[in-house]
């Protein structure tokens, strides 16, 4: 895996993530080999979701969404050394099949990971509950999907952070997992 910094064309019909780093924000581009309706799919239904969702070597034994308007979802992410990860949020926003937007709350992350982001956030608060608001297009282009993820942070300080936590990798790591499971229907 390769992870560089390109403009959105050359990231079409091509595997690898381009990441953009920027105030409050981090932006990931990524073609999918799938029409738009079907990638759309499996980031709204739960079970799709289940198969995909976190770094390689992870499974999520509770995955739940209801994506429509303040709809909510959880996605337990269980680790190969048997720690529990679990992500809530809810919808802002879903405009099917061109966008959604929903909260990513740290709220019952693992004490070691709270204490990792703690670490490395220092003028916040310890304790300080993690708000990341995401915006995902879709767009249909040269016969797949380019998809954009658009993560807004409260600081650059709590974006840095979770780079460091290793957003990039498991987000990319996840697209990987996301193109086997399109490449399988």
């Amino acid at each position: 895996m390769e992870i560089r910094t390109r403009s959105t064309d050359e990231a079409a019909r091509d595997e690898r993530v381009d990441v953009a780093i920027a105030d409050r924000s981090m932006t990931m581009t990524r073609w999918f080999d799938a029409p738009r309706d079907r990638v759309w799919r499996a980031w709204t239904d739960p079970s799709e979701l289940a198969q995909w969702w976190g770094p390689h070597g992870y499974t999520n034994p509770i995955s739940e969404a209801d994506a429509r308007p303040d709809g909510s979802y959880r996605i337990v992410m269980h680790s190969p050394e048997g720690i529990d990860y679990p992500t809530t949020g809810r919808f802002l926003e879903v405009d099917p099949p061109n966008r959604l937007v929903f909260t990513d709350e740290a709220t019952d992350m693992p004490p070691d990971w709270q204490a990792a982001l703690d670490a490395q956030t220092p003028s916040t608060p310890p304790g300080t509950e993690l708000r990341i608001v995401n915006t995902v297009t879709f767009e249909d282009r040269d016969d797949g999907t380019l998809l954009t993820i658009t993560s807004a942070f409260l600081s650059n300080e709590e974006r840095d952070a979770v780079v460091k936590l290793g957003a990039i990798s498991g987000w990319s790591e996840s697209f990987e997992k996301l193109d086997s499971l399109l490449a399988a229907a």
